[in-house]
């Protein structure tokens, strides 16, 4: 069905008066937001208006509850490894719900059918995972406790830099501010972290191992291609090898540019310097591609700090269980990517880093950027990933979370009250139906992912919502955005020119690989056209 058709079935009368009328202004009046953009000091304040009002639409950090316990106290309030939750568990838990595996179907596609986006490229889908990744951790133990975390709580870069202090000790080259490298094809890569017998090379001794929960095994040509950088994960899917390896280029470069530029400067102000532009960069590609690219408004947000007096939501970090559930955007995913002429089954490029070293990074870019990603909803899911959607769903009851409805009003939402009133689709509605009985047994979950995507938007409304808190509240909380850091003595007077001339994947990608300026490059699908639903 399509998505306007869908959209106009839907009864509406849980929207909100509120929430349409603001939609109906940011959405429309494209002229009249273009002009404002076209004004500088009036973009900075209107920037900071509209960030503000998306991160009020839940209440402020710190979360009164945390996973370590359904009470307050010190250790929930204080202990990290234990993720912050927006809600508390409810007062009496859904009881009867389906099985997790019943519930995992309404998320999988129909004959292996992809629906395709008709807004985001493969590239979006690539970089929305490999971001989360940075910091979406969930606990590493075997078996995992799915209360705790293995994250930091910070937008840092670690997917490239590692966790900790040792593990990017043993990734940096220690000359000139560099990390590792190798040379494969004329292109600059990180070198290898196992030997070609398939040992670990003590050099890498304190880089992550490769994960075994997807794969048990590997065999030693396997792991003798596998690159040393700072996640375990970095070798696990092919956007997250092309992400890592197009920043850890563009470390690289600059540090080299500063080592021009200032060559009294010793390494490690080389490396610490291109280090915090290379997370600010990546604070700017989240706020001015990726967030643009998924809401709906005429108005282009800006990664501007100065957009911001101490507002009431500028507190620490500290990532959500429910964040971990709202980003997992598997429908995204489609059968088989398009690599260099060739259909090739998304579980065939998993842990295939030769793919990048044979085709190049341009190539590979350019490709993701030329292939419709999933669009994300029910119903979209490829069946190869059900065990995942099972995984999340006991993951949500694990924590005991509370119903979709009760998000809803959290997020200023009316609670629904009909199954019509989440989709227009029939066959949605009739699932949800008989899977629960009721609108208010649907989980947290599955409602996220039931509800009609909104027009010209990536993303149906509740993820939207708590994406747009959530990004904005904990990507403008970075130190390094604080005003009395983000200056020349933190980044120089050339760092912060490279950070002012950068917007997009395409623009680094542009300066790391050569002859790449005639490549489309982009989130957005170059036949995206705006629609007036």
């Amino acid at each position: 069905m399509a998505q306007g058709s869908v959209i106009e079935n839907r009864d509406t009368s849980a929207d909100g008066k509120a929430n349409i009328l603001e939609a109906k202004l940011l959405t429309g009046y494209g002229f009249v937001w273009k002009t404002l953009q076209h004004q500088p000091a009036l973009e900075r304040i209107v920037n900071g208006k509209l960030i503000d009002r998306a991160t009020a639409k839940m209440p402020f950090r710190p979360n009164p509850f945390s996973t370590r316990s359904d009470y307050t106290s010190w250790e929930s309030l204080s202990n990290r490894r234990y993720s912050s939750r927006h809600l508390p568990p409810p007062a009496q838990a859904l009881s009867d719900l389906p099985d997790p595996g019943d519930v995992a179907e309404i998320f999988l596609r129909e004959n292996g059918k992809v629906i395709s986006s008709d807004k985001s490229t493969v590239l979006f889908s690539y970089f929305a995972a490999w971001f989360t990744d940075g910091f979406l951790r969930s606990d590493r133990a075997h078996p995992p406790d799915p209360r705790k975390n293995d994250s930091n709580h910070e937008i840092d870069l670690m997917q490239i830099y590692g966790l900790t202090p040792d593990v990017t000790d043993q990734l940096r080259l220690h000359d000139g501010g560099l990390l590792k490298f190798q040379t494969i094809g004329g292109e600059e890569y990180p070198e290898y972290a196992y030997d070609e017998s398939g040992k670990k090379k003590a050099e890498f001794s304190k880089v992550p191992d490769v994960p075994t929960n997807l794969k048990p095994d590997f065999k030693p040509e396997e792991l003798a291609k596998f690159f040393a950088v700072g996640s375990d994960t970095a070798n696990l899917q092919l956007g997250f090898v092309l992400m890592n390896v197009l920043f850890f280029r563009e470390h690289n470069r600059v540090a080299r540019e500063l080592a021009a530029k200032y060559p009294s400067w010793d390494d490690d102000r080389l490396f610490e310097t291109a280090r915090n532009v290379l997370i600010v960069l990546l604070i700017k590609i989240v706020v001015e591609e990726y967030i643009n690219h998924i809401t709906p408004y005429h108005f282009q947000f800006r990664a501007n700090p100065a957009s911001f007096k101490n507002p009431p939501w500028y507190r620490p970090n500290w990532m959500a269980v429910e964040f971990n559930l709202v980003y997992r955007w598997h429908p995204l995913v489609p059968g088989t990517y398009r690599i260099a002429g060739d259909n090739v089954p998304v579980a065939d490029t998993l842990y295939q880093t030769e793919m990048l070293t044979k085709n190049g990074l341009g190539q590979l870019m350019e490709d993701a950027s030329n292939q419709a990603a999933g669009k994300i909803r029910l119903f979209n899911t490829d069946p190869a990933l059900r065990q995942v959607q099972i995984w999340s769903i006991e993951k949500g009851r694990a924590v005991n979370l509370a119903s979709y409805n009760d998000y809803r009003e959290l997020c200023g939402y009316p609670r629904v009250t009909a199954f019509n009133q989440i989709s227009g689709d029939p066959k949605v509605q009739e699932s949800l139906k008989s899977l629960y009985g009721s609108v208010d047994r649907i989980e947290f979950y599955t409602g996220l992912y039931a509800e009609d995507i909104r027009p010209n938007s990536v993303l149906p409304s509740l993820i939207g919502r708590m994406v747009g808190i959530d990004a904005f509240s904990q990507a403008f909380t970075n130190p390094l955005l604080a005003p009395r850091i983000f200056n020349e003595n933190t980044f120089s007077a050339l760092g912060l020119e490279i950070i002012t001339d950068t917007m997009t994947l395409s623009d680094i990608l542009h300066r790391n690989v050569a002859g790449s300026d005639k490549r489309f490059i982009g989130m957005t699908r170059r036949d995206w056209k705006r629609s007036r639903g």
